[in-house]
Protein backbone atom coordinates (compact mmCIF):
# COMPACT_ATOMS: atom_id res chain seq x y z
CA UNK A 1 0.00 0.00 0.00
CA UNK A 2 1.50 3.54 -1.09
CA UNK A 3 1.82 6.13 1.65
CA UNK A 4 -0.59 9.24 0.82
CA UNK A 5 -0.12 12.53 2.97
CA UNK A 6 -3.09 12.83 4.75
CA UNK A 7 -5.55 15.76 4.04
CA UNK A 8 -7.21 17.43 6.88
CA UNK A 9 -10.95 18.47 6.52
CA UNK A 10 -12.50 20.32 8.85
CA UNK A 11 -16.32 19.84 9.70
CA UNK A 12 -18.30 22.28 12.48
CA UNK A 13 -21.33 20.22 14.27
CA UNK A 14 -23.91 22.79 14.85
CA UNK A 15 -26.19 21.10 17.42
CA UNK A 16 -23.42 19.32 19.63
CA UNK A 17 -20.85 22.51 19.17
CA UNK A 18 -17.73 21.26 18.52
CA UNK A 19 -15.17 21.94 15.91
CA UNK A 20 -13.62 18.24 14.64
CA UNK A 21 -10.38 18.45 12.61
CA UNK A 22 -9.77 14.86 11.10
CA UNK A 23 -7.50 13.12 9.58
CA UNK A 24 -9.81 11.50 5.98
CA UNK A 25 -7.72 8.95 4.94
CA UNK A 26 -7.39 7.67 7.80
CA UNK A 27 -11.34 8.65 9.59
CA UNK A 28 -9.36 9.05 13.09
CA UNK A 29 -10.50 12.18 14.73
CA UNK A 30 -7.70 14.46 15.93
CA UNK A 31 -9.36 17.26 17.59
CA UNK A 32 -12.69 17.69 18.41
CA UNK A 33 -12.99 20.99 20.96
CA UNK A 34 -16.29 21.99 22.35
CA UNK A 35 -17.57 25.51 21.46
CA UNK A 36 -16.42 27.67 24.33
CA UNK A 37 -12.58 26.24 23.84
CA UNK A 38 -12.71 26.58 20.15
CA UNK A 39 -11.12 30.16 19.88
CA UNK A 40 -8.67 29.23 22.60
CA UNK A 41 -7.32 26.26 20.77
CA UNK A 42 -6.88 28.09 17.21
CA UNK A 43 -5.34 31.29 19.09
CA UNK A 44 -2.76 28.39 20.48
CA UNK A 45 -2.48 26.77 16.84
CA UNK A 46 -2.34 30.68 15.62
CA UNK A 47 0.71 31.68 17.94
CA UNK A 48 2.53 28.40 18.03
CA UNK A 49 2.87 28.70 14.27
CA UNK A 50 3.38 32.58 14.35
CA UNK A 51 6.48 31.61 16.60
CA UNK A 52 7.79 29.01 14.40
CA UNK A 53 7.86 31.41 11.81
CA UNK A 54 9.42 33.83 13.59
CA UNK A 55 12.08 32.18 14.68
CA UNK A 56 13.27 31.42 11.08
CA UNK A 57 16.54 32.98 10.09
CA UNK A 58 16.53 34.68 6.44
CA UNK A 59 19.97 33.50 5.31
CA UNK A 60 19.71 31.90 2.64
CA UNK A 61 22.41 28.73 1.66
CA UNK A 62 23.65 30.39 -1.14
CA UNK A 63 25.34 33.20 1.52
CA UNK A 64 26.23 30.76 4.20
CA UNK A 65 30.15 30.04 3.84
CA UNK A 66 31.40 26.76 3.81
CA UNK A 67 33.15 26.90 7.35
CA UNK A 68 31.07 26.24 10.33
CA UNK A 69 33.26 28.13 12.59
CA UNK A 70 33.38 31.38 10.31
CA UNK A 71 29.41 30.89 9.30
CA UNK A 72 29.45 31.32 13.30
CA UNK A 73 31.30 33.76 13.19
CA UNK A 74 29.01 35.84 10.75
CA UNK A 75 25.60 34.57 12.43
CA UNK A 76 26.88 36.35 15.73
CA UNK A 77 27.77 39.08 13.98
CA UNK A 78 24.55 39.72 11.83
CA UNK A 79 22.44 38.87 14.73
CA UNK A 80 23.71 42.24 16.51
CA UNK A 81 23.38 44.75 13.12
CA UNK A 82 20.18 46.29 12.63
CA UNK A 83 18.28 45.52 9.91
CA UNK A 84 18.09 49.40 8.46
CA UNK A 85 14.75 49.11 6.48
CA UNK A 86 13.40 47.07 9.11
CA UNK A 87 14.69 48.69 12.07
CA UNK A 88 13.66 45.95 15.06
CA UNK A 89 15.19 43.08 12.94
CA UNK A 90 18.22 42.07 12.95
CA UNK A 91 20.35 41.77 9.51
CA UNK A 92 20.20 38.15 10.05
CA UNK A 93 16.46 38.16 10.88
CA UNK A 94 15.44 39.84 8.26
CA UNK A 95 14.25 39.16 4.61
CA UNK A 96 15.05 42.76 2.99
CA UNK A 97 17.78 43.10 0.28
CA UNK A 98 19.26 45.59 2.18
CA UNK A 99 20.01 43.14 5.06
CA UNK A 100 21.12 40.75 2.55
CA UNK A 101 23.72 42.61 1.47
CA UNK A 102 24.75 43.39 4.53
CA UNK A 103 25.28 39.46 5.35
CA UNK A 104 26.95 39.57 2.40
CA UNK A 105 29.53 42.04 3.41
CA UNK A 106 30.25 40.64 6.72
CA UNK A 107 31.14 36.87 5.10
CA UNK A 108 33.45 38.54 2.56
CA UNK A 109 34.60 41.03 5.50
CA UNK A 110 35.32 37.42 7.33
CA UNK A 111 36.77 35.78 4.51
CA UNK A 112 39.49 38.51 3.88
CA UNK A 113 40.81 38.02 7.59
CA UNK A 114 38.96 40.93 9.59
CA UNK A 115 38.45 39.88 13.25
CA UNK A 116 35.06 40.30 14.84
CA UNK A 117 35.85 43.89 16.31
CA UNK A 118 36.99 45.22 12.78
CA UNK A 119 33.45 43.74 10.61
CA UNK A 120 31.62 45.64 13.35
CA UNK A 121 33.49 48.88 13.27
CA UNK A 122 33.93 48.47 9.70
CA UNK A 123 29.49 48.49 9.25
CA UNK A 124 29.35 50.86 12.47
CA UNK A 125 31.62 53.54 10.49
CA UNK A 126 29.95 53.26 7.16
CA UNK A 127 26.57 53.35 8.82
CA UNK A 128 26.54 54.47 12.18
CA UNK A 129 24.97 53.96 15.56
CA UNK A 130 21.45 53.07 14.31
CA UNK A 131 23.31 49.97 12.79
CA UNK A 132 23.36 48.49 16.33
CA UNK A 133 21.36 47.12 17.73
CA UNK A 134 23.02 48.00 21.25
CA UNK A 135 24.20 50.98 20.67
CA UNK A 136 26.88 52.54 22.72
CA UNK A 137 25.98 54.36 25.69
CA UNK A 138 27.23 58.32 24.92
CA UNK A 139 25.48 61.71 24.61
CA UNK A 140 24.35 61.27 21.18
CA UNK A 141 22.31 58.08 21.81
CA UNK A 142 21.47 58.86 25.34
CA UNK A 143 17.70 59.15 24.20
CA UNK A 144 17.64 55.85 22.52
CA UNK A 145 18.74 54.65 25.93
CA UNK A 146 16.13 56.47 27.87
CA UNK A 147 12.96 56.31 25.46
CA UNK A 148 11.41 53.62 27.17
CA UNK A 149 11.79 54.38 30.76
CA UNK A 150 10.25 58.00 29.58
CA UNK A 151 7.57 56.16 27.68
CA UNK A 152 7.04 53.83 30.69
CA UNK A 153 7.14 56.92 32.87
CA UNK A 154 4.93 59.06 31.05
CA UNK A 155 2.00 56.30 30.65
CA UNK A 156 2.46 55.59 34.58
CA UNK A 157 1.81 59.19 35.33
CA UNK A 158 -1.15 59.37 32.95
CA UNK A 159 -2.97 56.64 34.26
CA UNK A 160 -2.00 58.21 37.49
CA UNK A 161 -3.26 61.18 37.43
CA UNK A 162 -6.67 60.12 35.31
CA UNK A 163 -7.65 57.86 38.41
CA UNK A 164 -7.40 60.96 40.64
CA UNK A 165 -9.48 63.08 38.21
CA UNK A 166 -11.96 60.07 37.89
CA UNK A 167 -12.15 59.55 41.86
CA UNK A 168 -12.55 63.87 42.46
CA UNK A 169 -15.35 64.11 39.64
CA UNK A 170 -17.99 64.57 41.43
CA UNK A 171 -21.47 61.83 41.21
CA UNK A 172 -24.47 63.02 38.56
CA UNK A 173 -28.02 62.87 40.45
CA UNK A 174 -29.52 59.84 37.60
CA UNK A 175 -32.86 61.30 39.31
CA UNK A 176 -35.25 62.21 36.70
CA UNK A 177 -36.20 65.70 36.66
CA UNK A 178 -40.19 66.92 36.85
CA UNK A 179 -39.93 67.61 33.08
CA UNK A 180 -38.42 64.27 31.92
CA UNK A 181 -41.08 62.13 34.48
CA UNK A 182 -44.33 64.31 32.60
CA UNK A 183 -42.39 63.32 29.10
CA UNK A 184 -42.42 59.82 29.93
CA UNK A 185 -46.20 59.68 31.58
CA UNK A 186 -47.25 61.66 27.91
CA UNK A 187 -45.27 58.61 25.82
CA UNK A 188 -47.31 56.30 28.22
CA UNK A 189 -43.85 54.66 29.50
CA UNK A 190 -43.22 53.70 33.27
CA UNK A 191 -40.54 55.57 35.02
CA UNK A 192 -37.83 53.13 36.01
CA UNK A 193 -36.06 53.09 39.21
CA UNK A 194 -32.03 53.96 39.03
CA UNK A 195 -29.91 51.29 39.31
CA UNK A 196 -28.27 52.25 42.68
CA UNK A 197 -31.80 52.07 43.98
CA UNK A 198 -33.08 48.86 42.85
CA UNK A 199 -30.19 46.91 43.61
Amino acid sequence: MKWKPPSLSLSRFAGEGTLTISMVDEGLNLLALPRKRRRAGVGVVMVTAMALISSAHAVTPGEMLPDPAMEARARAITSELRCLVCQNQSVDDSDAALAKDLRVLVREKLKDGMSDAEVKDYVHSRYGDFVLLRPPLKLDTILLWTAPFLALLAGASAVWSASRRRRAAPVESTELTAQERARLAALGLPERQPRDSAE
